[in-house]
């Protein structure tokens, strides 16, 4: 267990409280914000919400509980590793693995492989998501990095929410387009209808972001670019199929595909940001094998944008 005291200066008065935590104690937010559930946090000895707004002079105790085992076994894994130093791996990750354990199934995800591979992964988000940063769900392949220690982790996850991380897929969508690029505004938070899902809605949601460009017209598909500005829970999924293009193969936001589809088709193809040491790093992946067949099966069907 670590303890740390902050005394208010007048320059950090007028702070929300969780900043200054964050920023002092260097912590993510996300980890703040768990801190200050488990009660972890007091301004002069009394609790008080993260948006607490800071007096010269108040006094601010965190205490820092030592990191849990963990209780995720490491597994032996051939990871397809792009890049690796000493704080970060770019992994290009294949359809069908689950990034991360979840209660229920410790098993069999990258987190695991990851764990075999190296044991300095960062643990600001907790036991089950050593490393992880940012993720792409379990049908999506390609790109994603990780963090090797908490500096890197702090590092990249500022990107992320200042949107300088640079973050580009590829997905084969049904309904060919009358435009060749388009922007989807519009926030995303849990459908109120289903909760396992999520909806573009006005309640309990957060802005979303996605920029697309048309690169082939089908006679009944289209291949597209997105560019994530925000990045929501199944943000590209579920803005394609709020404009009418849902992603083909994808049977939670769409009506599902013919089963030559291959699954579905969403592809992390480039990933680019800048390195805890300064500079700027951008990878690029290669379409895989189930994407280039269905690629192919389309060819014959080109239309003019």
């Amino acid at each position: 267990m670590e303890n740390k005291i902050i005394t208010i200066t007048e320059e950090m008065a007028g702070t929300r409280m969780d900043k200054i935590v964050s920023k002092t104690c260097d912590l993510s937010r996300t980890r703040v914000k768990e801190l200050l559930e488990q009660e972890k946090i007091h301004v002069n000895d009394q609790l008080e919400k993260g948006s607490y707004t800071c007096k010269v002079n108040d006094t601010i105790t965190v205490e820092i509980p030592d990191n849990q085992p963990l209780d995720v076994k490491p597994e032996k894994m051939d990871l397809d590793i792009i890049y690796e130093d000493h704080d970060v791996l770019v992994i290009n990750k294949p359809k069908g693995m689950v990034v991360h354990p979840a209660p229920g199934h410790l098993e069999h995800t990258l987190v695991n492989g990851l764990l075999y591979h190296c044991d300095d992964l960062s643990g600001i988000n907790g036991v089950l998501r050593p490393g992880i940063v940012h993720r792409i769900d379990k049908d999506t392949s390609g790109l994603l990095v990780v963090a090797k220690n908490d500096n890197a982790h702090m590092a990249l996850s500022s990107q992320l929410a200042d949107k300088t991380c640079h973050r580009e897929y590829v997905a084969i969508v049904h309904h060919p387009f009358n435009h060749s690029y388009g922007t989807i505004d519009a926030p995303i938070g849990r459908d109120p209808k289903d909760r396992q899902k999520m909806a573009v809605t006005e309640k309990n949601s957060k802005p979303a972001i996605t920029h697309f460009q048309v690169l082939q017209n089908f006679k009944d598909y289209a291949y597209i670019r997105c560019q994530l500005e925000t990045g929501r829970t199944h943000q590209i999924r579920v803005h394609m199929a709020y404009i009418g293009h849902p992603v083909t193969g994808d049977d939670v936001y769409g009506n599902g595909s013919p089963k030559w589809l291959c699954g579905q088709c969403l592809h992390a193809k480039k990933i680019g940001f800048i390195h805890p040491d300064g500079r700027y790093m951008e990878f690029d992946s290669e379409l895989p094998d189930y994407f280039k067949k269905l690629l192919a099966n389309l060819e014959t069907q080109k239309t003019e944008i």
